[in-house]
């Protein structure tokens, strides 16, 4: 009889010949569990099922309307909808300080510290520029940069607070005021330090008659006015009938004298 085998007569295995190996059966363990996630599967998609009722509150949705629809899909819009303005929010970020950061290294390059302004505006802007090139030598950003913001800032805050009224834009507008007071009276002379804070104050009070147009100091009273009810009514008097005269029991006796 034949052999099939991968040795020859002799004894010696052929390589050339396949060997065949036997594949080890799905074991007990594997089928009953693929067996219970069909199972579960099967009653999910029932008529009481959970991914059925699932499915239904989808179809339902668009004619239950957001507030009447199922509170799980509710809040899953909610968290999709929270997760998209994020990240547009975070994109545009990106966008306006990129934005920002090109406009602030397209400025042209600012002498600062040295007399580069004259007349009335040079006691403030000198003054600026000096402080600024003193202070700025360890920052990331160049003097000018710095320059600019603080003119960008100025400007800022005295455009929005005439326009808007807004304390928070009063706010920075005020406290531009005072760091600009601080660094000229920091780096004027001693001898001339009084007269250029004072005008660099005149020069602030000035402008913010414009950037905090309509403050007062009053308190507001906001109330709600008190409602006054007024019925037409018309209220005629109506007289009481006089009483009888008493008249004698005899006094309609035909006899009588």
């Amino acid at each position: 009889m034949q052999s099939y085998d991968n040795t020859s007569a002799n004894g010696q295995a052929l390589d050339y010949l396949p060997v065949h190996v036997p594949q080890p059966k799905r074991t007990a363990r594997f089928a009953k569990a693929r067996a219970a996630v069909r199972d579960w599967w099967n009653r999910a998609w029932d008529v009481d099922g959970v991914l059925y009722e699932m499915w239904d509150d989808v179809l339902s949705a668009p004619d239950d309307g957001l507030r009447h629809m199922a509170p799980w899909l509710r809040a899953v819009l909610m968290v999709a909808g929270v997760s998209f303005v994020v990240l547009m929010a975070q994109a545009a970020g990106e966008v306006v300080l990129q934005a920002l950061h090109q406009i602030l290294t397209a400025v042209p390059k600012v002498q600062v510290g040295v007399d580069t302004s004259n007349g009335v505006a040079a006691v403030v802007d000198q003054p600026v520029r000096t402080y600024i090139a003193q202070h700025s030598a360890g920052l990331p950003v160049a003097a000018s940069t710095v320059y600019t913001l603080w003119l960008l800032t100025g400007i800022t805050g005295l455009v929005l607070g005439y326009l808007t009224r807004n304390n928070g834009v009063r706010g920075m507008w005020a406290g531009h005021g005072a760091a600009t007071v601080f660094m000229v009276w920091t780096a004027t002379p001693a001898t001339s330090r009084p007269v250029a804070a004072g005008l660099a104050v005149l020069a602030w009070t000035l402008l913010s008659a414009f950037a905090m147009r309509g403050l007062t100091l009053r308190r507001r009273v906001i109330g709600r006015p008190a409602k006054v009810t007024v019925r037409p009514e018309i209220h005629v008097p109506v007289p009481v009938p006089a009483a009888p005269a008493e008249q004698h029991p005899h006094s309609s006796c035909p006899f009588r004298d």
